[in-house]
């Protein structure tokens, strides 16, 4: 399976009272397949994935799948610091149906090279389905050096890396190094159209929630080598890029969303409402871009 294109890393709906909103997730599903998005990865770090439950999360896939029914790939985030978990997480998600599998690097662990090696080969032994690898130093406090990555990429199950180390040195290594049928996407809107001029072949989104057919347009460009055109789209999006980490995602995005009128401004705790002046902000751009 080719991964390339646009994935968006969906939200998680709450309803006012913090359960999970089936019927504003199904709705936010459809979104994205009408607005031709190659993929959907729910429950990552911007599905709030940290606070759901093991039975949402498997009941949270499974309607993504139905749904879906193979109008666009559904990658389901399966990763944990436990390796027990994500192996449980993965064999659920793939009996559910899902098209892949995101697993993000163990963190607070710290695992070394080692570990993390050792982690994903168990993850991917237990599964016969594709695997991104999610490298966000940022986050989990440790990063997938490039000769661990390489190691990696010879599983027959591991077919992509989501790269968000915002390393470019690090990023152009990777994809200089890798097989010819291993890719790699962008994990930072920002950085997607420098990382598709070095050889990426797309971006997991956060963006693309509000704005799909717009980020969708910008990863064609880059795909087609019009260069000049993408860098004008990348531009008229860069504030936005900027605004949703204002604060810690997906506070801001939710917030958009919520703003818009797609969800409820519910986050789950340790995720919370944003301060003020932040969120004023936020809007202000948002409002600005919306009259450009």
């Amino acid at each position: 399976m080719e991964y390339r294109g646009l994935y968006t890393a969906i939200i998680t709906p709450f309803k006012m009272d913090g359960s999970f909103d089936e019927s504003v997730f199904k709705k936010l599903i459809e979104y994205q397949i009408k607005s031709g998005v190659d993929g959907i990865v729910v429950l990552g770090t911007t599905g709030e994935s940290p606070t759901i439950s093991t039975q949402e999360h498997n009941k949270i896939i499974s309607i993504a799948v139905k749904l879906a029914k193979g109008r666009t790939k559904i990658i389901a985030g399966t990763g944990s610091n436990c390796t027990v978990e994500a192996i449980n997480h993965s064999v659920h998600a793939e009996k559910a149906g899902a098209d892949g599998l995101l697993q993000v690097s163990p963190y607070y662990n710290k695992p070394t090279q080692k570990g993390l090696y050792e982690h994903f080969m168990a993850v991917a032994d237990s599964v016969n389905i594709p695997i991104i690898l999610y490298n966000i130093q940022g986050r989990c406090g440790v990063n997938i050096e490039t000769p661990t990555l390489l190691r990696l990429a010879r599983h027959p199950n591991i077919f992509a890396v989501k790269e968000a180390s915002g390393n470019l040195d690090q990023m152009k290594e990777v994809i200089e190094s890798v097989p010819s049928d291993f890719t790699v996407l962008s994990g930072d809107d920002g950085l997607c159209f420098d990382l598709c001029k070095l050889g990426g072949v797309g971006v997991v989104s956060v963006l693309s929630n509000l704005l799909p057919k717009e980020m969708k347009s910008l990863v064609q460009t880059c795909e087609e080598g019009n260069w000049e055109e993408a860098k004008v789209q990348h531009e008229k999006l860069s504030t936005l890029f900027s605004a949703c980490f204002i604060e810690t995602n997906p506070q801001p995005i939710k917030t958009l969303m919520a703003k818009e009128g797609f969800c409820e401004e519910v986050f789950r705790l340790p995720m919370t409402i944003m301060e003020r002046e932040n969120k004023d902000n936020l809007l202000n751009i948002w409002s600005d871009f919306c009259k450009d």
